[in-house]
């Protein structure tokens, strides 16, 4: 086996983790030595990461609510957590909080108060433009931390409808503090929707899907379809359901069965995500098979033509002009996107 390979591999789809713990099952048997030492060095890189982003967090949480800003922990170290019993056996490299529109520009100035830089000036949030997510940076490091509100989650099909989520959160135990989190239907729902977001370019992705799947039986799918279907998600997490069975072999929940195979657009979906995945680091999928894809995430037809048009036609910051950012107006900016994306991508995809 070329160990080198692997772990470069196991790099790409954030799985290292994963791959660490299956390895220490086993006593690290058939291992070289310098591959176990280079594997472990690079967890305790990680852990190490995890620590450091888990301070901050609790830094956040407490300036949040001393400022009267509810906010949900998403992704990362929930998932983590659900998935495999430890928040830092999953690779993430930033941290991702969900909080009202209404709360954002009161959230940008705690994060600014604490010494995070934002990568979206002020003036800008203050203005009412919407980024694909207001990014924090700490300064001279990697720590990132991304606040998401419901405006900002483009790739749900239809709105978030963000009180539900809050009227549905729960308490959390990360490293012995509570924190908010989504509830376990509610979070599943969003990766799914994350992953297709992607087009599941990540092993790591569907890892997690297949993890929650087998550690919570007490999973209610009944909630998770309704959560789905309120915001035109049930094809996506169908496929995610898909994908877990295919490449990990974790089955389709009974409650799940039927459902799942009666959408027959999921095994083909699921075949083009896997002849994808051992190429998408290198190069994007063809920009026909991108539309096509995410067209099939809404159903296809008019609702997914429409789904399609607004992602085309929804400007980021990657959109606005520098310097002008609060003065050009959201039809400029949606009559820029089109072009900015065919020139960068160069018709391999969007």
């Amino acid at each position: 086996m070329n160990w080198d390979c692997l772990l470069e591999l196991g790099g790409e789809h954030s799985v290292l983790g994963l791959l660490a713990m299956r390895l220490r099952e086993v006593d690290y048997a058939g291992v070289p030595p310098a591959a176990r030492e280079a594997l472990q060095s690079r967890i305790r890189a990680q852990h190490l990461f995890t620590l450091s982003m888990t301070a901050d967090l609790f830094q956040v949480l407490r300036e949040f609510s001393q400022g009267g800003i509810e906010s949900i922990l998403v992704k990362g170290p929930v998932i983590s957590l659900l998935a495999y019993g430890d928040a830092a056996i999953r690779n993430y490299v930033d941290l991702d909080l969900l909080v009202r529109h209404s709360d954002i520009a009161a959230a940008a100035q705690c994060m600014e108060k604490l010494g995070f830089e934002s990568d979206v000036p002020l003036s800008t949030i203050q203005s009412d433009k919407i980024p694909g997510e207001y990014l924090f940076k700490w300064p001279g490091t990697r720590k990132i931390i991304e606040l998401h509100t419901e405006r900002t989650f483009r790739y749900y099909p239809l709105p978030m409808r963000v009180e539900d989520l809050f009227a549905r959160r729960r308490q959390l135990a990360l490293d012995g503090r509570e924190v908010p989190a989504l509830s376990l239907e509610d979070e599943f729902v969003l990766n799914c929707i994350h992953g297709a977001k992607h087009f599941w370019e990540r092993l790591m992705w569907v890892a997690d899907i297949a993890a929650v799947v087998a550690r919570h039986p007490e999973m209610d799918w009944r909630k998770v379809q309704r959560a789905a279907r309120d915001v035109g998600a049930a094809r996506m997490m169908h496929l995610a359901l898909r994908l877990a069975e295919s490449l990990l072999q974790v089955p389709v929940p009974a409650a799940m069965h039927a459902v799942v195979r009666g959408d027959k657009a999921v095994d083909r979906l699921a075949g083009q995500v896997i002849r994808w995945l051992p190429q998408i680091e290198l190069a994007d999928p063809p920009l026909r098979e991108r539309a096509s894809f995410r067209m099939e995430m809404r159903g296809g037809g008019l609702r997914g033509a429409l789904y399609l048009l607004r992602l085309s036609l929804s400007p980021t910051e990657e959109d606005w002009v520098e310097g002008a950012e609060e003065k050009r107006s959201w039809f400029w900016d949606a009559v820029r996107r089109p072009f900015r994306l065919l020139k960068k991508y160069g018709g391999r995809g969007a």
